[in-house]
Formats: C-alpha cells, structure tokens, sequence
C-alpha cells in the first residue's frame, strides 16, 4: 500500500468543477512535482489535500489510514480536522510568516500551541531547523528585515516544525526575484531523502526535472499526464502537455 493514495477528488466552486476526479499515489521518500498552467486546478488540488478545501467526494489516506472521505465530511469534527491537517505541512508562495513575530518565534509557535514538549526541546529543535535552511545568524530578525527568499526558507523550517510527513509547496518561489528562486530551490532539494515525503506545485521545470521522483501534469482539471520526469518531460505523450512544455520553453 502506497504512504500517501488521493483517490477520486472532486472540488467545485459553485457550477465550476475545479478537480475532476483526481487519483495518484505515493511512496515514502517520494517527491512529486505538479506543473501545469494557471487554473489547471493545481492550488487548489494542494489546498484539499492539506484540508484548507474540501472535496465533495474522494478519499485521503496517509499510512494506510483513511483521513478524509469526502462523501462523509459532515462526521469531522473541528478537532479531527486540525488533528488531520498535521499529517502535512504547508509552504505558501506568500510565506505567511507573522510580521510582530521573530523568526525563532515564528518557527516556535505551532509547536507550542500544541504542546509539542518542553519549551526547551521546542526552542532547541527550532534553532536546529532554521540552521538547516541557513538563517542562523537571522534567527532575532523580524520578517521585515528579512529579504524574500530569506522568508521562504523561514517559512520551510516553520513548516517542518511540527515533524510533518508529508511536506507540501505551493508555487515556492513565484514571488521571488530570479536571482533568491535559487537559494530557496536549493534548501528544497536539500531536504529530499527516504524519509522526506513531499508535493511540490511548481512553475520550475528544470527544478521539476532534477528533483522529483514523479511529475504530473495538469490541465482543465485532470491529470493529463502522470510519470517520472523523463517519461514527461522527454517522452511527453499528450498534446497538451507536450504544447505547455514548448511554451514554457520559450519563456
């Protein structure tokens, strides 16, 4: 059985059908870039996965355990919800740090809101992570003094945090001048190994290629096309996916 199985997610807003019917797997250690033009469905495939939307109908399991069937979402409660959405952590392209907070405390927060022992474990572990991205000299600095691809890695220590198993991206680096996309891309591919499970939404494609263990491709709602990177990238066997690729390289 596969660590993380999305089975037949479908979201709407309203009459619009966002995903349809959207299925994949994933190994432990795996890491899946989704790539795909703008409205493709891709945020918002990442957002019901992270429990931030909710599908109508589909099923979540994580370890072999369901987490979230959609066609009984009115038997959550609150509580599970919160306790479900830990299973992820969550990068956002705008970091979402809190401002009137210091980067040690921005990354200590969540972990002590919930407890997740003792003030010094939780501060020790903190320094731990924003060393791992490369911030230790920042860690009194409030995000204002920070540049944006400072933010990020700030953001991906804070994300780690909590010890999430599945690590998830969304968009990374789009709001980031070219010359900080590679500082953040390279803490990104520095936290892949056996036990870094992670979805990365991204517009990077050579990025895409190097680190992912899977692709997928989206369009209209669908999973055009799913693969390894050579199999998309290389060997692209739709049309749609083949005339996104071509425009991409034009850029």
């Amino acid at each position: 059985m596969a660590f993380l199985e999305i089975k037949n997610i479908k979201k709407s807003f309203g009459k619009y059908e966002v995903l349809k019917d959207i299925s994949f797997s994933l190994e432990k250690g795996e890491v899946l870039s989704i790539i795909g033009s703008s409205g493709s469905g891709k945020t918002t495939l990442l957002r019901c996965i992270n429990f931030l939307e909710f599908s109508e109908e589909g099923i979540i399991s994580v370890d072999g355990n369901v987490i979230y069937d959609g066609g009984s979402l009115h038997k959550y409660t609150d509580a599970e919800i919160r306790e479900n959405r830990l299973h992820f952590g969550m990068v956002f392209q705008s970091f979402n740090l809190f401002p009137q907070y210091t980067v040690l405390e921005n990354v200590t927060l969540a972990p002590t809101l919930l407890k997740r022992g003792t003030a010094e474990e939780i501060e020790n572990r903190a320094k731990k992570l924003i060393e791992k991205v490369g911030l230790t000299e920042k860690m009194d600095f409030y995000p204002c003094q920070l540049s944006g691809g400072q933010q990020q890695r700030v953001a991906i220590a804070r994300a780690l945090a909590l010890n999430p198993q599945i690590l998830c991206f969304d968009e990374p680096t789009s709001a980031l001048d070219p010359e900080l996309t590679g500082e953040v891309l390279k803490v990104i591919k520095g936290l892949k190994g056996k036990d870094s499970t992670m979805i990365i939404v991204t517009h990077e494609m050579d990025f895409a290629k190097n680190v992912s263990d899977k692709v997928i491709f989206m369009a209209d709602g669908v999973i055009e096309e799913m693969g390894t990177p050579e199999e998309v990238f290389d060997n692209p066997k739709s049309e749609k996916t083949r005339n996104f690729l071509n425009k991409t390289n034009e850029i």
